[in-house]
């Protein structure tokens, strides 16, 4: 498995469409064996998607995430886990372990409106500013 998490100075970026660094990590059975932060050469979520699959991803970890990047990915055949906050190591292990707090209805819905790349100082995860979903743990 090749977990790949939107990433900014150890933690889950709050943005998919705008992320600057995504962090590998290869798995075997329940261990990471390597890890390595790559910065996407494009951008958009179509874009995103094909980096993602051009560097093996299989699973992708992040926090707010739009309908069209969710297919995108879909596509692709890449696991989303939305809706994330905190450490991108410690969601890691919890993935690995089962017990990942997300979000697997997690929609950013104010896209093409005019907001920063932090989301105008919210989390795409949160439920607030259009930005839908409930917690639920991973069985």
């Amino acid at each position: 498995m090749k977990v790949a998490v939107t990433y900014e100075d150890g933690s889950i970026f709050q943005h998919f469409g705008h992320t600057q660094q995504f962090k590998f990590y290869d798995i075997e059975g329940k261990e990471i064996m390597k890890e390595q932060i790559i910065s996407p050469t494009g951008g958009g979520h179509g874009a995103l998607a094909g980096f993602l699959t051009e560097n093996g991803a299989d699973t992708l970890i992040c926090g707010g995430i739009g309908g069209g990047a969710q297919m995108a990915l879909a596509e692709a055949g890449i696991q989303l886990y939305g809706g994330v906050t905190g450490s991108a190591d410690d969601a890691v292990r919890a993935l690995l372990a089962g017990t990942l707090d997300y979000q697997p209805d997690v929609r950013c819905s104010h896209h093409g409106k005019e907001h920063g790349g932090d989301c105008a100082g919210h989390s795409c995860g949160e439920d607030k500013h259009g930005c839908q979903g409930s917690h639920a743990q991973e069985s």
